[in-house]
C-alpha cells in the first residue's frame, strides 16, 4: 500500500526526473564537444580536457556550500542557484568561443561546475521525503532521467554544434535555454526546508568521525573511483574516436551510447539493490569497469568503442548508485547536509584529478592517439584495486552487535 510520505515522493521523483532529462542534457552535450573546443582554442593540446577539468573542479569547490544552502534554505534553491551559474557558465563559454579565448571559456566552464554540483544533489533530493522500501528505487528512477538526457544532449550537439559561423557556439547558446526553461520546474517540488536546528539538538558526528564509519568510507571511496574513472576514459574518448580517424559525428554516437548505458539500468537498479544487497552491486560495477578497460585496450576499431563505453556506462550506474544508496543508509537527518557536501566534495575532488590526467594522458604521453588511448585504460586499474579491496575488507569485518 502506497503511504502519504511515498506519494510525496514519487511526486518529487517525477519533477527531478524531468529535470534530470531537461536539466541533464547538457552535461553529455559539454562532455561531447568541451574536449573538442577545448582543442581548438588551446596552444597545447595537453591542455584540450583542461575546460572539463575546471568544471569538474568547480563542482567540487562548490559541493560544500550548495549542500549547505539546501540544508538551510531548501533543496529548491540550491538547485535554482545551480541553473543560474549552468546559463551563466555557458554565455561566458560562448563568448570565449566567439572571441577566439581559450582563458575566458575556461572561467566559463568553471562556473558551469556549479550547476554540475547541483545536479548531483538531484539523487539525494530524490531520497529526502522517500520511505526506506521506496529510497534506492526513488535514487534509481531519478539517475533513470538522464536516459532521456543522452538522447537529447546527443541531437543538440549534432544541430547545434555547426550552426553558427564560429564551432561549437551554437551548443552553448542551448545549453542556456535549457538551464532557463528547466529552472521552472523546481518551483513545484515538495521538499520540506529543514527544520533549524535547537540548541539542544543532536549535532551528529564530525567529518572525521563520519569518515572513520567503515560504511561511510567504503560508499565514499567506490562512489569516487566509479565516478573519476567514467569520468577518465569519457572525457578522453571523442579525442581518441576523431584521433584514430572517425568522424565527431561517431565521436558523438559513441557517447551517447554511453550516456545510455549510464542510464537505462537505473530503471531496475533499485530493485537489483533491493534482491540482491548494496554491496553485490557495488562490486558488479566494479567488476564491469575493469571489463571496460579490457576491452578498450584490446584495440581501437569502432566497435571496441561502443563495446567499452556501454560497458563504461553500466559499471557507473551499479558503482555509483549502490555506492549512494549505501551511503544515504549510514547517516541520519542531522548529519545529511555536512556528509553530503563532504561525499561530492571528494567525489568532484576525485573526478577533477582524473579529467585533467585524461588529457594528459591521452595526448602526451605517447606518440599517437592509440598509445594515448591505451595508457588512458590502463591507468583504471589501480583504483579499481583500491575499491575492491576496501569493499572487501568493510564485508569482512564483523558485524557491530
Amino acid at each position: 500500500m502506497t503511504t502519504p510520505d511515498d506519494r510525496t515522493a514519487k511526486r518529487n521523483v517525477a519533477i527531478l526526473v524531468l529535470a534530470q532529462a531537461i536539466l541533464g542534457a547538457q552535461m553529455p552535450m559539454i562532455f561531447t564537444i568541451g574536449g573538442l573546443a577545448g582543442q581548438s582554442l588551446a596552444t597545447n593540446a595537453c591542455f584540450a580536457t583542461l575546460p572539463i577539468s575546471l568544471i569538474v573542479a568547480g563542482s567540487m569547490i562548490s559541493a560544500t556550500p550548495i549542500s549547505a544552502i539546501m540544508q538551510r534554505w531548501g533543496r529548491a534553491t540550491g538547485f535554482l542557484v545551480g541553473t543560474t551559474f549552468g546559463a551563466v557558465g555557458a554565455a561566458i563559454g560562448a563568448y570565449g568561443l566567439y572571441l577566439g579565448s581559450f582563458p575566458l571559456f575556461l572561467l566559463g566552464s568553471f562556473l558551469t561546475g556549479t550547476y554540475m554540483s547541483a545536479h548531483g544533489f538531484y539523487r539525494f533530493a530524490a531520497a529526502d521525503t522517500a520511505s526506506d522500501a521506496f529510497r534506492p528505487k526513488a535514487i534509481s528512477y531519478v539517475m533513470a532521467g538522464g536516459l532521456l538526457a543522452a538522447i537529447l544532449g546527443k541531437h543538440l550537439v549534432v544541430e547545434t554544434s555547426e550552426a553558427f559561423v564560429v564551432p561549437f557556439m551554437g551548443t552553448y547558446m542551448a545549453i542556456i535555454v535549457l538551464n532557463l526553461v528547466g529552472s521552472v520546474l523546481f518551483f513545484f517540488l515538495k521538499i520540506p526546508r529543514p527544520e533549524r536546528p535547537k540548541a539542544d539538538a543532536p549535532k551528529g558526528r564530525s567529518r572525521a568521525e563520519l569518515l572513520r564509519d567503515p560504511v561511510i568510507l567504503t560508499a565514499v571511496i567506490c562512489a569516487v573511483v566509479s565516478y573519476a574513472l567514467m569520468n577518465l576514459v569519457m572525457t578522453s574518448t571523442p579525442l581518441a574516436v576523431v584521433g584514430c580517424g572517425f568522424g565527431q559525428e561517431s565521436a558523438a554516437n559513441v557517447v551517447m551510447s554511453h550516456v545510455l548505458a549510464m542510464y537505462i539500468p537505473s530503471f531496475f537498479t533499485g530493485h537489483l539493490i533491493a534482491r540482491f544487497g548494496v554491496r553485490r552491486i557495488v562490486a558488479a560495477g566494479l567488476v564491469i569497469l575493469a571489463g571496460a578497460g579490457l576491452v578498450a585496450l584490446q584495440g581501437v576499431e569502432i566497435e571496441n568503442f561502443y563495446l567499452a563505453l556501454i560497458l563504461l556506462g553500466l559499471g557507473w550506474n551499479f558503482g555509483f548508485i549502490g555506492a549512494t544508496a549505501m551511503l544515504a543508509e549510514a547517516h541520519d537527518a542531522s548529519e545529511r547536509g555536512r556528509m553530503q557536501g563532504l561525499n561530492d566534495f571528494l567525489v568532484f575532488g576525485g573526478v577533477t584529478m582524473a579529467s585533467v590526467a585524461s588529457g594528459g594522458l591521452m595526448n602526451c604521453s605517447g606518440g599517437s592517439p592509440v598509445e594515448g588511448w591505451s595508457a588512458v585504460n590502463m591507468a583504471m586499474a589501480p583504483f579499481l584495486a583500491l575499491a575492491g579491496g576496501t569493499l572487501i575488507w568493510m564485508m569482512m569485518r564483523p558485524k557491530e552487535v
